[in-house]
């Protein structure tokens, strides 16, 4: 059984690379692009996130770039890797997409890896956060983000404001993972103290049990991450615990407090201390017009560090097609991609033309109430950070 699995497997790979070569050596037309996103169940904001992101950047730049129209077709993966992995295939052999974008999770950007690879086509992460997907692939390439970029910072930050011990608390898959290592190692590096890594399981998660142990153990700070959609009930625990009286800080990734999500998590979340590469209240003309554009566009709602992820994606795959000439070989695109640079709504950004992954600056924010909204308001800037775990690595 299982030789005959991996038989079918190799004949399938064998197929999509003999259509990808054949559909690059012939001129196109059209250049068409599949994104894959959780455009239902628990990662859905994110899917409409990106979605509502790369239809303005297109409103914005045009469906033509060098001769060649540009098609993005849509498909919903529901955060299930099997469904992105069968997804990444049917476009790739019947539709003849250039590129394959998205990707709200890790699972389903490394489930998508070995077939960007056999196929030769770039596989443009806009969303998922774990630090080793670019490395699951040549052919990866990352315009969102790492949790170690924000959780290296936030445990600077913290010993720099007399933090002394920390509870950690994360979601148990690839980012929470990264995010829980990194703090943890970067705060005892610095003198800190960690008293206890907590995990919850990524899908329903109850955070009951580990808030609990949490105010069992008298930390300083909670350093927290959930992924994009699920901070507004880890919020709602917190209070219902009481731990927003308790005394201890609750510190965290951006993805906690999410702009999309923020202004329905209450007060309660006024004065929250957490580092990330994007905030709606980011405060420059390329940011303001974006942010204007994009409410004007989805009937007022405020975009996130997703839509932001999914509209610098948009340009990096534009700018590559104008490199070269509109030829959609594979390594040529992503020779276009390494190394290019530009102003994003987050601020000054760049591909590290070694791990194809985003360079950026990260911003040490608190939660405010500006003109009775909340929002993340910056007030520290680490500026240019590359990935840490990648950079340790090279130590």
């Amino acid at each position: 059984m299982f030789g005959r699995k991996t038989m079918r497997r190799r004949a399938l790979l064998a197929l999509i690379a003999a259509v990808s070569v054949s559909s690059g050596a012939a001129a196109q037309d059209t250049v068409k692009i599949g994104l894959i996103l959780p455009m239902t169940g628990q990662q859905a904001s994110t899917g409409k996130q990106i979605d509502a992101a790369v239809k303005l950047y297109q409103a914005l730049n045009g469906t033509t770039v060098a001769g060649k129209k540009v098609e993005v077709i849509l498909k919903d993966d529901t955060s299930v890797p099997d469904v992105t992995k069968r997804l990444a295939q049917e476009l790739i052999v019947n539709d003849k997409v250039a590129f394959l974008a998205g990707f709200g999770i890790t699972p389903s950007a490394l489930a998508t890896a070995p077939i960007a690879t056999q196929a030769k086509v770039p596989e443009i992460v806009m969303a998922a956060g774990t630090s080793s997907i670019t490395e699951a692939s040549p052919y990866v390439v990352r315009t969102s983000f790492t949790l170690a970029q924000s959780a290296v910072p936030m445990a600077d930050w913290a010993v720099k404001n007399g933090i002394k011990k920390v509870v950690t608390l994360v979601s148990d898959y690839g980012p929470g993972i990264d995010a829980e290592k990194s703090f943890s190692d970067e705060f005892k590096a610095k003198g800190g103290t960690i008293i206890e890594n907590l995990r919850v399981p990524m899908r329903s998660p109850d955070f009951s049990p580990v808030l609990q142990k949490a105010a069992d153990a008298k930390a300083d700070a909670l350093f927290v991450f959930v992924p994009s959609g699920a901070g507004a009930q880890f919020v709602k625990q917190f209070v219902e615990r009481g731990l927003d009286k308790s005394g201890m800080k609750l510190i965290a990734t951006g993805d906690v407090t999410d702009d999309d999500q923020l202004n329905g998590m209450g007060d309660v979340m006024v004065g929250v201390i957490n580092a990330h590469n994007y905030s709606a209240a980011h405060d420059s003309a390329v940011n303001k017009a974006f942010v204007s554009a994009f409410r004007k566009a989805n009937g007022g709602l405020r975009p996130n560090f997703m839509a932001v992820g999914g509209y610098d994606g948009m340009h990096l795959i534009y700018e590559a097609l104008k490199k070269t000439n509109g030829s959609t070989d594979g390594a040529k695109l992503l020779e276009a991609m390494k190394g290019m640079a530009w102003e994003s709504p987050r601020g000054p950004i760049s591909i590290d033309p070694e791990t194809r992954d985003i360079v950026q600056n990260i911003y040490v924010r608190k939660v405010q109430k500006v003109d009775g909204e909340l929002y993340n308001v910056e007030f520290e800037t680490i500026p240019n950070v590359k990935d840490p775990v990648k950079a340790a690595k090279k130590k």
